[in-house]
């Protein structure tokens, strides 16, 4: 089966997954990318620093990139991904199916309306879910558009149970909705773990840690969906209940001289790493007992949750973080706080700052990861295409 996939830049979460697909018997592919990003947008998104990412996230798979004619090019503008050559490819290479991520850009429609035109499968694969907050108009708005092409496509492929949903609520049939998971390079993350358990001491020692103190972690970017205040006031909050309780962020942005600038004159006892590429973030789940994600609903789903999991690490997450319903069973791989409640997060905190209960979720939420894995995840997209092309499925329906 001849597969191509849009994306929108190379993400260093889908090397992996996209390496699976490539490799897999069933399936030749193709991963068509809309814009190549520099390192000053990096920096212009959130993360607050220039950098390139220090794995590879080109090989292992076939790519090409198309010519942007967008002026200037974005890829927070519907029109700063503007791609006409890749109506032309697939009209001409004969793709099976086309796999598009999201359809908040031009490129994207350029994709559909090319495969509509031509006969070819329209997968789109999304994570949005209705627990985001829009106005009203939005709303409605949304509910009126989308129901006239959301349940053109030939399938809907869900990041997880809120993401499902949301397509059904958009009036995507059961039957052509298919769940292909998030997921991480878990035994990159486990390898990882393991191989520095033995340093964690130094590792603590590097960021000012006590050695034995309890320590959560905020990993992401400072900015204002992730709520970063939220952490810092929480822990103070804990810190005072319980003595031994100690706080990592790790990462940067626009909201971290508001985070330090509290944390000094507070005197709570966080640590900041500044941004972390993905080659060591891996030594900040090891330095920590356990992550914290007080997102809001723009967190569509928050894949530090499946890094941290494959780490062994349990997680607290608000109750409009994406991947909540998913991966957190309350008292056995994390818990969940409403959003903005900056004492039940203190509460949590307090509540899993026992190392007997930490490791215990530890076990539990790498085992639970497991089902959120990179061959899992290429397995549903050969599900998914099966079952579109009408062929039958060797493997298990995953919706």
């Amino acid at each position: 089966m001849r597969l191509a996939i849009l994306s929108m830049y190379p993400i260093q979460y889908h090397t992996q997954w996209y390496c699976a697909l490539a490799e897999h018997p069933a399936l030749e592919i193709c991963v068509y990318y809309c814009h190549r990003v520099t390192p000053v947008e990096q920096a212009n998104a959130g993360f607050g620093v220039e950098f390139d990412w220090d794995v590879p996230l080109l090989s292992g798979y076939p790519y090409a990139f198309l010519h942007n004619v967008a002026k200037p090019p974005h890829t927070k503008r519907f029109g700063g991904m503007d791609t006409p050559e890749i109506k032309d490819i697939i009209r001409q290479h004969k793709y099976d199916a086309v796999m598009v991520a999201g359809w908040n850009y031009k490129s994207a429609w350029q994709a559909i309306r090319a495969c509509w035109e031509s006969g070819v499968k329209v997968m789109v694969r999304s994570d949005s879910h209705l627990h985001t907050w829009r106005p009203l108009p939005m709303r409605v708005a949304k509910r009126f558009a989308y129901r006239q092409f959301i349940p053109r496509f030939d399938a809907c492929l869900a990041a997880g149970s809120w993401s499902r949903e949301y397509f059904l609520h958009y009036g995507a049939k059961p039957e052509k909705v298919f769940l292909v998971p998030h997921a991480v390079d878990n035994s990159f993350f486990q390898s990882q773990a393991e191989a520095l358990a033995p340093h964690r001491s130094e590792l603590r020692e590097d960021w000012g840690l006590d050695r034995e103190a309890v320590v959560f972690a905020f990993v992401g970017k400072f900015i204002a969906k992730k709520h970063p205040m939220d952490f810092v006031r929480a822990l103070e909050r804990a810190a005072r209940e319980r003595t031994g309780i100690q706080g990592l962020m790790v990462g940067d942005g626009p909201l971290r001289s508001e985070c330090e600038h509290y944390v000094q004159t507070h005197r709570v006892p966080i640590r900041f790493t500044g941004f972390l590429n993905q080659s060591r973030i891996a030594s900040a789940y090891v330095a920590c007992d356990a992550v914290v994600l007080p997102s809001d609903g723009g967190e569509t789903w928050g894949l530090v949750v499946n890094e941290a999991m494959a780490s062994g690490r349990p997680c607290i997450v608000s109750d409009r973080v994406g991947c909540w319903p998913d991966l957190i069973l309350p008292d056995q791989t994390g818990a969940i706080f409403p959003l903005g409640d900056v004492d039940a997060l203190a509460k949590s905190v307090v509540r899993m700052a026992q190392p007997a209960c930490l490791l215990s979720m530890g076990v539990q939420s790498r085992r639970r990861i497991q089902d959120y894995s990179v061959p899992v995840a290429a397995d549903a997209v050969v599900n998914c295409l099966e079952a579109v092309l009408g062929l039958g499925s060797v493997y298990a329906r995953a919706n």
